[in-house]
């Protein structure tokens, strides 16, 4: 017989997270009556979020497209100055 294991990752409020741990107990008793489960728990850890936030792939995008911006400003600005001393 085959089965899957289904894991599932929740991030919630430290306050709120004892009646989300009861709402999800009570849930589990609830499939249980329609489904076999077996074994499995919840386990609860709790963490403190950094204060700095990472920066996202399209920040890191935004920032690369400044830095061009700006290395063709300067490229320009050498093209031209080249251009005018050979004419």
């Amino acid at each position: 017989m085959l089965y899957k294991k289904i894991n599932i990752e929740l991030i919630v409020a430290a306050d709120e997270g004892y009646a989300v741990v009861a709402e999800l107990t009570a849930s589990f008793d609830r499939l249980e009556e329609k489904y076999s489960l077996f074994g499995g728990g919840i386990e609860t850890v709790v963490f403190e979020q950094a204060r700095e936030r990472k920066k996202s792939a399209l920040r890191y995008t935004i920032a690369a497209t400044e830095s061009v911006e700006a290395a063709l400003r300067t490229v320009r600005h050498s093209v031209t100055a080249a251009l005018r001393t050979v004419v």
